[in-house]
C-alpha cells in the first residue's frame, strides 16, 4: 500500500543526505502516517492520516479527543 495521506494527499518526498565532506546521497523523507477509525455518516471507516491532518481535524472540531 502506498504511503499516502487519504485526507491531504501528502506523499513521501525525496532529498539528499549531505555528509560533512558535502557528499550527496539520495534519501527519502517519509510522512508520519497513523491509522484512525472515524465515524462518518453512521459507519466507521479506517483511514490513514498524517499527524498534521489529525491535528487539524482535532483543532477544527471534526474529531473528539479520546
Amino acid at each position: 500500500m502506498a504511503r499516502l495521506c487519504e485526507v491531504t494527499g501528502r506523499r513521501p518526498r525525496s532529498g539528499y543526505n549531505v555528509s560533512h565532506s558535502n557528499r550527496h546521497t539520495k534519501r527519502r523523507f517519509d510522512i508520519n502516517l497513523q491509522k484512525k477509525r472515524l465515524q462518518l455518516g453512521g459507519e466507521r471507516v479506517e483511514v490513514r492520516l498524517t499527524t498534521r491532518a489529525l491535528k487539524t481535524l482535532y483543532r477544527k472540531g471534526y474529531l473528539a479527543i479520546r
